[in-house]
């Protein structure tokens, strides 16, 4: 396997685990807000908590931007033909324009729970 190849496939990979720290990291927000609105003495050290996990999906947020415009420079161009490839690319910008958006949601979801009061 050649140095490209290698490194396609690990880009794809970083992209991917970037992706799932993403989603854990609001999924572990929300855990721990509803944990300090449970328990408002341990708010202090929560809130704390709350913001590093943000600020640690925001870093996984660059990441997941900076492989996936490096995806670009290993798309395949018609490895499935003509008529599948202009298919290909019309999903591929639907799923990434749902992505954003799901992005943007979950940023608005979780930015009151991190930076209230």
């Amino acid at each position: 396997m050649n140095l490209r190849k290698t490194a396609a496939i690990v880009n794809g990979f970083i992209h991917d685990f970037a992706a799932g720290i993403w989603l854990a990291a609001l999924a572990t927000i929300a855990v721990l807000h509803r944990a300090h609105l449970d328990e408002p003495f341990v708010t202090g050290v929560l809130n704390g908590l709350e913001r590093r996990f943000f600020w640690g999906s925001v870093a996984a947020m660059i990441v997941i931007m900076a492989t996936g415009a490096g995806r670009t420079f290993t798309y395949v161009d018609n490895w499935y033909g003509e008529d599948a490839e202009r298919m290909r690319r019309r999903a591929l910008i639907v799923k990434h324009v749902i992505l954003l958006a799901c992005f943007g949601a979950g940023y608005l979801w979780v930015w009151g729970k991190v930076f209230h009061g």
